[in-house]
């Protein structure tokens, strides 16, 4: 029977538009092969071992546990180890803790329901098996009302419904705050509290059958991407306008006043990784308890449970300044939006932003102990709680058995013993040392008091003592002098030397000491710093002339010790919003033909040298036999690899590198782009509140067994941005305002997960401290350099030069495992924002001279995700980003083959390949072993499909030529 004309018409059409659509999907298959290999599986990797060298050993990193399920057991048990000790207890009148067993509580507050577990975006974690509050209570013996929680749940619940483009999606009943990442206008700020009327008459009346205590929960999201608004005018009925979203709002101050009303007994948790303005509740004689809990992860909620009936004992510590007036800070009229006017869409890369720290080295607790010593300020009335503030429920006393005071060159120590006081409660105490430097107005600027150094004690009893010692190295105390030095300047004079409860209280009994330095040092020429490897000098001149000491220059004043109330920082305005040249010129496109150098010559390539990556494992950074492998190279390889290492970078077959696997994210591995997920944390700001740098340790170490566990070797953090403002919204990825303490937890974490054979990549590098307009062409981030270096790269130096790690490798003469002492740091990670007019991942000074120069960096920086046209990354590699997180179909190196440009990817190449060659990516190799890969599952579908596909057409074809002629 022959075919009518509509029919044949119709399989025409559909053979035509089978064959367009599987040609598309092949070629945006192959297109976007990176992202199929994270989605949909990459191919196997076949390590085969050199004849003769099977018996070796080649695993020189494995697991502490003997399955799975031995270490996911330990993981979660370290999770509520963590928020066990990062809790901090608040306030308390003696009405915590509640009775061990048998209490009947009643849960108040939208987040006793519906929690903040963790943050948004990249550092987000998988949360879908989390622990409630009310199953922690429940399961550690609680009753807890189930009237008033299933309307709570109720309000806080789902529904589908249809969004703006008519899609149904899965909607909060009742809106509550979300950061929707690099999205502001889809971004939300309600705080979504269930109205306190609106609790049934039957809610009512349960409460005095569950009426120990009422047990209301007050929560605060954050995520990547967006801050939390310092106006909620529009986004909350609840709140006047200028109200922030870090101040409880009307339903809140309600709800405190609904179990006022029924309860004897009324303990706020606040479960916010954000400082909240809290004095509303410090004040209130009606709220009895308040418990600090932060972002708990999967199970920490039965650490706050176990903290509720006394089974543990609170003994963290804040790691922000609880301010009153969070307008009055320093920082809040300079974090947020700001725009240049005349720097335009049309100009290279995009429009202009910009961000001023004007308050210099005066944020945080810096500031309010400052202003308080130089009677600008009330402390009692403008502070809340310190910095370093925690009770306890038991008491400590504390006696200097001991101190040493070295010369300039030494160290200064103190012997502290801490001794249970308590007759009931065993305890943790934190023991804090802090150094006020001398200061002379118009000199250099100085805080009232720096954290140096801080202990935590182990788990005391009633009546037992133990010694802690804390110790500053003397040169750690000098401060940076940006305006005539250009150096570390250790002033003449009498430094105080503090043992402290936190920033502002020196513990009862304890005399402060005093350390005297008769001759000022300066530390410069050959003179610097022993733990630096060169000479310490300005490096952010661009940026830092930006600023002024007195309004008679001209320029935006820094605020200053001198003259706070003249140097009070204000919002930008006038001249602020016009660019000077020199950074409408920074904001140009980069064009790498430019910054070529004719002189360059083109390095050794393909060399046949028989050198595998193994065998540079444990090979010294700068031994002459990195020069015989590099040799090897072909600059395609390391090219393709530097615009394409989203979470992976390629193996090379030829060299025995092996693909390796990096995952995000500061809370535990999370393949924010992919299926693997790992362990879900305490968010960082609770891992630094326990002052424990040995439980960071912990925490990085099972992070590195997770990597085995998964194949992970490379994780995208730890993160040590700091918080200037309480108002960044990715404040919970980051421990702290102090760099310090942040310094500490972050080598911690480093050197546990590198003793598992995983390279971190510290991050984002550097001064990235706010999310708004972040990736608007890179937001412009002004400080003075004393600020940059004393606050903002401190946490990152730290970590460069303490962090440390023992290396196993194979000796080649004896064929057994050895082990060195090796540097724990090999990875880092550059951020969007740009450090004056220049993008951080393409800032010389910062990346070359002060990282690896100045520091003794040695291994591979990668930008954070290079989707965004200021990230170039020709500038990326000739500064010292090496990698990107992109994928190659989203980026291309406009220079990949010049002299200078195949210099700068050897040279990335070197970085890239000593870490690999020093992590468990190694595993499973030794001399001689080779390795190549099967093909994608994903690639072999798509041929198999192809190949089907293809016949089905040709029959089709046939079908038509031969009814057509019939």
């Amino acid at each position: 029977m022959s075919m009518t004309k509509k029919s044949r018409r119709r399989w025409i059409i559909g053979l035509s538009i089978l064959g367009v659509f599987t040609i598309a999907v092949t070629v945006a298959l192959n297109i976007f092969s990176a992202h199929a290999d994270i989605y949909l599986g990459r191919g196997k990797a076949v390590v085969t071992q050199a004849e003769g060298t099977e018996n070796l050993p080649s695993i020189y990193y494995e697991m502490d546990y003997p399955s799975y399920e031995a270490l996911k057991e330990a993981s979660d048990a370290l999770v509520q180890e963590i928020e066990a000790e990062g809790m901090v207890l608040l306030k308390n009148n003696g009405a915590l803790p509640l009775a061990e067993t048998g209490s009947r509580v009643t849960l108040l507050g939208r987040s006793a329901a519906d929690p903040v577990y963790g943050g948004s975006g990249s550092g987000s974690v998988d949360v879908s098996l989390a622990v409630d509050l009310r199953t922690a209570l429940e399961d550690r013996g609680f009753t807890v009302n189930p009237v008033a929680y299933r309307e709570i749940e109720e309000f806080a619940s789902y529904e589908m419904r249809r969004n703006q483009v008519g899609e149904s999606i899965r909607a909060y009943k009742n809106p509550r705050g979300h950061i929707a990442m690099d999205r502001p206008s889809q971004s939300t700020y309600d705080i979504g509290e269930m109205p306190a009327d609106q609790y049934s008459p039957q809610a009512l009346e349960s409460f005095s059958d569950y009426g120990d205590a009422a047990v209301i929960v007050l929560g605060r999201p954050g995520g990547e991407g967006g801050d939390l608004t310092q106006d909620m005018k529009g986004f909350d009925e609840n709140y006047q306008p200028g109200q922030h979203q870090l101040e409880l709002n009307q339903d809140e101050k309600d709800l405190i006043t609904l179990a006022k009303q029924n309860f004897d007994r009324v303990v706020v948790v606040i479960n916010s990784s954000a400082a909240m303005e809290l004095g509303i509740l410090e004040d209130d004689p009606g709220v009895d308890a308040i418990l600090w809990a932060g972002s708990p992860g999967q199970s920490g909620f039965y650490a706050v449970a176990d903290a509720l009936r006394g089974a543990v004992n609170p003994s963290g510590r804040t790691v922000d300044i609880y301010a009153r007036d969070f307008t009055a800070d320093p920082t809040f009229n300079n974090f947020g939006h700001f725009q240049y006017e005349n720097i335009h869409g049309g100009n290279a890369s995009g429009e202009g932003f910009f961000v001023q720290y004007r308050e210099g080295i005066y944020y945080g607790y810096r500031y309010y102990e400052t202003a308080a010593a130089e009677g600008f300020i009330d402390y009692d009335r403008a502070v809340v709680y310190p910095f370093g503030y925690g009770l306890s429920y038991t008491d400590f006393a504390w006696q200097i058995t001991g101190s040493r005071m070295g010369d300039t060159e030494g160290f200064i120590e103190v012997d502290v013993q801490v001794t249970n006081t308590g007759d009931r409660f065993a305890g943790k105490d934190v023991v804090q040392l802090y150094v006020s430097p001398p200061y002379y107005p118009g000199g250099i600027e100085k805080p009232e008091v720096v954290l140096a150094d801080f202990a935590k004690t182990g788990l005391l009893a009633p009546g037992d003592s133990e010694v802690v010692t804390l110790s500053v190295r003397v040169e750690d105390l000098a401060s940076y002098d940006y305006e005539d030095e250009r150096a570390y300047v250790l002033e003449e004079g009498d430094y105080g030397i503090r043992i402290q409860d936190n920033s502002h209280d020196l513990k009862e009994g304890i005399q402060e000491l005093s350390y005297r330095v008769d001759r000022t040092v300066v530390y410069n020429g050959n003179n610097h710093r022993t733990s630096d490897q060169q000479e310490v000098t300005n490096q952010f001149d661009d940026v830092s002339a930006l600023f002024s000491d007195s309004p008679e220059k001209g320029r935006v004043v820094n605020l200053s010790r001198a003259d706070f109330a003249g140097t009070f920082p204000q919002a930008p305005s006038g001249d602020d919003f016009e660019a000077s040249e020199q950074v409408i010129q920074a904001f140009q496109a980069y064009v790498a033909s430019e910054h070529a150098d004719p002189d360059d010559e083109m390095p050794t390539i393909k060399a046949e040298n028989g050198l595998y990556l193994i065998d540079m494992r444990g090979v010294d950074y700068d031994d002459a036999l990195w020069e015989v492998f590099l040799d090897q190279i072909d600059p395609a390889d390391i090219a393709r690899i530097v615009i394409s290492s989203a979470y992976t970078t390629a193996p090379i077959e030829d060299l025995g590198k092996p693909m390796t696997v990096d995952l995000d994210g500061p809370a535990g591995i999370s393949a924010f782009m992919g299926d693997i997920h790992g362990s879900a944390f305490p968010s960082a700001v609770v891992i630094a509140s326990t002052y424990n740098t040995d439980l960071a340790s912990e925490m990085g170490r099972m992070v590195g067994n997770e990597g085995l566990a998964y194949g992970v070797n490379g994780w995208y953090a730890p993160a040590v941005n700091i918080h200037r403002s309480p108002f960044a919204g990715r404040n919970f990825e980051y421990y702290s305002e102090d760099p310090v303490l942040s310094g500490r937890m972050a080598t911690g974490v480093v050197e546990g997960a590198a003793d598992k054979g995983m390279y971190t990549f510290l991050k984002h590098f550097a001064l990235n401290d706010q999310e708004t307009n972040r990736v608007n062409n890179g937001v412009a981030v002004w400080a003075n350099e004393q600020a940059i270096r004393e606050i903002y790269l401190k946490p990152f130096e730290m970590v460069v030069k303490n962090a440390a790690t023992t290396l196993p490798y194979l000796d080649a003469e004896s064929g057994e495992l050895r082990e060195k002492p090796a540097k724990a740091s090999t990875a880092f990670m550059s951020s969007f924002n740009r450090i004056g007019g220049v993008w951080a991942g393409g800032s010389e000074p910062l990346l070359q001279t002060v990282l690896r120069d100045e520091w003794g960096f040695e291994g591979t920086v990668i930008s954070d995700f290079n989707l965004y046209s200021h990230m170039y990354v020709n500038q990326g590699l000739a500064a010292g980003t090496d990698i990107n997180i992109t994928f190659d179909s989203m980026k291309s190196i406009e220079d990949s083959s010049s002299p200078t440009a195949v210099q700068h990817l050897r040279r990335s190449a070197h970085r890239l390949f000593y870490t690999v060659a020093n992590s468990s990516a190694m595993n499973g190799f030794v001399s001689g072993t080779t390795i190549h890969y099967t093909m994608a599952p994903w690639r072999i579908w798509l041929i198999v499909a192809d190949v089907l596909i293809g016949l089905f057409i040709l029959f089709g074809v046939i079908r038509l030529i031969l009814k057509s002629r019939s």
